[in-house]
């Protein structure tokens, strides 16, 4: 799935956004009153625009501008999310030809959802707009499962908490971040190897491991993953900034690490009844 919105479904979700300004949806925040002070009618655009202006967001609204990027189309949608409402007529204004408005703001921002949703959906994009209003990467098949069930009750708070960093950038939508995830996971790594006190840390690991597999041909091949994935984590830019460390910049890269330390932390834990 992609993890750039291509221009179609972009000029898309700006005619959407836009068309909900002009049908009054936004008109719950930044409403355009009524003359005579009974209430509001629809949406005022520049009180809108003078909003989009102050959150330093992408303006769908002006003439000629360029394209978002995917980064500032997500941070537009999570914002019209916040502030949209579904506009119901509450009365008609004869002197003026309009109508009066009320707003629920449940309804619209439920129908926006689903409307963006669909968009990413039949565009293959690799985003969802969740029920909190946050716009968050899909994770690739195959970890989306996991991903949704792993179950960080450790015992241990402080790996807990780097599991949870870990998936939670590696959901972002921002590449930037994702790449974030992987220190996260690297340093849960580490310290799941000191996780069998009292042992030392070397006697630790085989602890770990050996709770692992009983199997010994099972065994001796989470071993040898053991060994290498520290090795990725000490040879490359993940967690250590040294000159001479291997950046990692691919975005599909990332994805396979992470994938490939997830699995055997999460075979590690469970194997040693520490939940994930």
């Amino acid at each position: 799935m992609a993890t750039e919105i291509p221009e179609p479904a972009s000029n898309g979700i700006t005619g959407l956004i836009r068309n909900r300004a002009h049908d009054g949806s936004f008109g719950l925040e930044y409403p355009e009153q009524c003359p005579d002070g009974r209430g509001p009618t629809g949406t005022d655009t520049n009180a809108l625009r003078e909003a989009l202006g102050a959150h330093r967001l992408y303006d769908p609204f002006g003439p000629g501008v360029p394209a978002p990027t995917t980064l500032e189309l997500l941070d537009l949608i999570e914002f019209a999310r916040e502030k949209i409402a579904e506009p119901h007529r509450a009365g008609h204004h004869g002197f003026f030809d309009h109508y009066h408005l009320v707003f629920d703001q449940g309804e619209g921002r439920a129908r926006f959802r689903a409307e963006i949703n669909r968009i990413f959906e039949r565009n293959g994009i690799a985003f969802e707009l969740r029920e909190n209003g946050h716009a968050e990467r899909i994770a690739p098949e195959g970890l989306r499962e996991a991903l949704s069930q792993a179950m960080f009750n450790t015992g241990d708070d402080a790996l807990n908490e780097l599991l949870e960093r870990a998936r939670t950038r590696f959901l972002s939508p921002n590449p930037a971040i994702r790449r974030e995830s992987l220190e996260a996971l690297w340093d849960a790594w580490e310290r799941i190897k000191s996780l069998e006190l009292p042992a030392d840390k070397r006697e630790s690991t085989k602890r770990i491991l050996d709770k692992g597999s009983a199997e010994p041909h099972f065994r001796e091949v989470l071993e040898d993953e053991a060994r290498f994935l520290t090795g990725i984590g000490n040879g490359f830019m993940i967690r250590h900034a040294e000159v001479g460390k291997i950046p990692i910049a691919d975005d599909e890269h990332v994805d396979f690490l992470f994938h490939k330390l997830f699995a055997m932390i999460r075979l590690l834990l469970r194997k040693s009844n520490r939940g994930g």
